[in-house]
């Protein structure tokens, strides 16, 4: 069994940035991939950016690519989202989760935390 619990959302303006932290316990996640989703009111839950445990190697969806950053804190077993130049569509609740493998397919996440609230207004 894994934990993950999100902090860091809240209300920022368009141009903005925020940093979404993903604290991460329970079964070792060394061997894990993490991941960020969003979910926005009506819309189906989609694919944020990925990172592996072991060389941190990261995907990202298109529509965040050279706007956010995934890094992680092996020591402290915390996964981060450096958000910047946020975007209104870019609200939602933002979820961390984690996989077996590389992937960005939701079901292919087998835990996930409760979610944080980003909004961003215009």
């Amino acid at each position: 069994q894994v934990q993950l619990v999100e902090s860091g959302g809240g209300l920022v303006q368009a141009g903005g940035s925020l940093r979404l932290s993903c604290a991460a316990s329970g079964r070792t996640v060394s061997t894990y991939v993490m991941g960020w989703f969003r979910q926005a009111p009506g819309k189906e839950r989609e694919f944020v950016a990925r990172i592996t445990w072991t060389g941190g190697s990261t995907y990202y969806a298109n529509s965040v690519k050279g706007r956010f950053t995934i890094s992680r804190d092996n020591a402290k077993n915390t996964v981060y989202l450096q958000m910047n130049s946020l975007k209104p569509e870019d609200t939602g609740v933002y979820y961390c989760a984690v996989a077996r493998s590389s992937a960005v397919a939701t079901t292919s996440y087998n835990y996930w935390g409760q979610g944080t609230q980003v909004t961003v207004s215009s």
